[in-house]
Formats: C-alpha cells, structure tokens, sequence
C-alpha cells in the first residue's frame, strides 16, 4: 500500500549513526588514539546538515556521559578529543555548541594526575572500568596498564564462556585484571582467582576487582611469585582452567614462568591457556623452545574472535593450550587460528601447529 513502506534511506541513516555514536563511546572510553574515531562520518554530516545535533550527541556518549564523571579517561585525553570536536565543528561551520566550550573549560580547569580510567565495554552491556597508569612504564613495572593480549584473551573467552562457567579459574600475571573481571562478569565461573607480584601491581588490581564488584570468595587476589611459588601453593586454589596473557614479554622471566607451568600441570593437569602478543620472535620463539625442553607440548587455539573490545590489532596475538607430553590432547575448543599480523585470521586447521605452513615457516623465530 501506498505510504506503507518505511523510508529506507532514513533508516539506514538512522542505523548507522547509531552505530557511529558506539564506536564513539567505546573508542573514548578505551583511549583509543584519535585518528580511529569515525570522524569520516561526522565530516559527512557536518557539511550536509549544518547542525552541531550530532556533536552534541557524542557529547552525551562520552565526556557528559555518567561513566565519564566516575571513571574519566585522563585529563589530556579528553582535552585533546573535544579539542578535535570543536575544530572540526568550526571547519564545518556550524553554529558554536556552548556545552561543548563548557566541557572543554571544565577539563583545561582540572588537574592532570599520573593515572586514569579506561573503560572497555560489554556485548551485554556495562563496562569493564580499570584504573591504570597513564606511561606504559610505571613504578618499576608494565603491568599497570591493559595490553592486547588481555583484551584478545577477554574476547577469546566470550566466544568460550563454557571453558569457564561454572568452574574455577587461576589468571596468572593479571596485571590490573581486564581479563578476569570481563570473564567474572560474563561467563559465570563458580571461583576466579586473580594473580600477581608487584606490590604496585596487586594493590591497583585489588581496587579494580573491587570498582567492578566483584567480592569474596567468588573472586580472590592472591600474591603469586613465579620465581618462590611452589606446586603445592599452586595447587591449593584447585583450578580447573589456567590462564595468562602477555606474560611472555621478557627472555629473563620465561624460565620461572616455564618452571611454574611445569608444576601447573603436574598437578590436576587443568585446561592451561597462554596469550601472547608476538612482539620478538626471538622470546617467543626460546618460551616455545623451554617448553619443549619441560616436556609440554602446545596446540594453536582457535577461529575467528569477536571483535568486542577496541583496540589497535596490528602485532600478531596467539593462545596456545598447553599440556604434557604423553598425556591425552586437551578438548579442541576450536580450530587453528591465531591472528595475523595485519589484524585478520590466518587459514583454520585442526592438525598439530607443526602442519601449519605459517606456523612452520616461524618455528624458531617467533616470540612475543
């Protein structure tokens, strides 16, 4: 019938500038570097409306949002992102937003601090919120801030919620617990057990458990050093699945942390899952080579992970299922597939990783 059929056009428009604010309240609430923001889209509406309604719709997503008064991205982040706004808002020629030169007062008038908040959010809705350290190196330690194999590790585990429901979890090296709490929040486990060893490290991971709301006994934070811990302590939690991410970044700690891994699985042999960002072929490549001399054997996880979280996916992101020589082939969760290099998914197999000619062209050389 005439008139009956919805404007299809409108409605795309509609859809997609949903779509936009998302990516806009995400990639802030992360930190993204600015240049990712989808500010093609803006440019485009900008010039074909003359109306500032869209800024102030971002504006709403992000530095007006609640969650940017609880857990504010840092201060020179916010200052530099509605600094774009308003440039591009003035190239368009739009009439001046007041709340966005509001916005932009009240941030030059705070006082910028050494940490802030990132906050990554959940397919079900809410948000991971973390607060980090603002250098990459703080305090003696990278493990005041989320790397990639965290959040990859995170969505691993979305698309895998049964590898955790109902069952308990040691993280080792959680750092300041991205992983854990979108695991705690979304899949369900009866215990999770979050771990660390820097001082630093495990009083801001302490606080992080505790912003996102998780308690005890369902979620713990224990002191775990790698170069002490014995068999028996790691055996204590009773863990059903083992987990570590971006925990292969240093040649000087891979021989503990094989130690560890050894007596991970000379216990009740659990489901032993480790991430990496492969950053050095060189100590990725000897942590492979340690393993093999510790008689653990590894198999490549699996298919293509949903892209939950925002962040930059340029280095290549593996997790490997280890498990002792000998003993049965831990359950397949998925098929061969660890991310490339250029952000996409190498070819699945479900053969042995030494079949997989991308696999066997960097045996030796691959690290993290």
């Amino acid at each position: 019938m005439e008139g009956s059929e919805p404007d299809r056009p409108a409605e795309s428009d509609a859809v997609e500038k949903t779509d936009v604010l998302r990516d806009f309240q995400a990639s802030f609430f992360a930190m993204r570097r600015l240049r990712s923001f989808p500010w093609t889209f803006l440019e485009k509406y900008l010039e074909c409306n003359k109306s500032s309604d869209l800024i102030s719709d971002i504006l709403k997503q992000t530095c007006l949002h609640s969650l940017s008064r609880t857990c504010p991205p840092s201060v020179r982040y916010r200052k530099r992102f509605l600094s774009e706004l308003i440039r591009r808002e003035e190239a368009a020629g739009c009439d001046p937003l007041d709340e966005l030169y509001d916005a932009l007062a009240e941030v030059i008038a705070a006082e910028d601090t050494t940490e802030c908040y990132k906050s990554y959010l959940l397919p079900g809705g809410g948000a991971v919120s973390l607060l980090e350290s603002v250098a990459l190196i703080s305090e003696g330690t990278t493990g005041l801030v989320t790397w990639e194999a965290a959040l990859y590790l995170a969505e691993w585990a979305l698309d895998h919620r049964h590898t955790f429901t109902g069952r308990t979890v040691l993280e080792l090296g959680s750092g300041v617990g991205l992983t854990g709490v979108a695991i705690c929040r979304s899949c369900g486990p009866s215990r999770y057990v979050f771990s660390d060893c820097h001082p630093e490290v495990l009083q801001k991971l302490r606080g992080n458990v505790r912003r996102n709301g998780l308690t005890e006994p369902a979620a713990a934070v224990e002191e775990l050093d790698w170069t002490t811990v014995t068999g028996a302590r790691v055996a204590q939690v009773g863990a059903d699945v083992v987990i570590a991410a971006d925990v292969v970044y240093d040649p000087e700690v891979v021989e503990s942390l094989v130690k560890l891994l050894s007596e991970v699985l000379r216990g009740s042999s659990p489901e032993l899952l480790v991430c990496s960002t492969v950053r050095n072929q060189e100590t990725y490549g000897g942590f492979k080579q340690q393993l093999r001399g510790a008689g653990i054997e590894h198999r490549v996880m699996s298919g293509d992970v949903s892209r939950v979280f925002h962040y930059d996916r340029v280095a290549p992101v593996e997790i490997i299922s280890l498990f002792r020589r000998g003993s049965p082939l831990p359950p397949a969760t998925g098929c061969r597939s660890s991310r490339a290099p250029n952000g996409g998914s190498r070819s699945a197999s479900c053969s042995d990783p030494s079949e997989d000619p991308y696999l066997h062209a960097h045996a030796h050389s691959w690290c993290c």
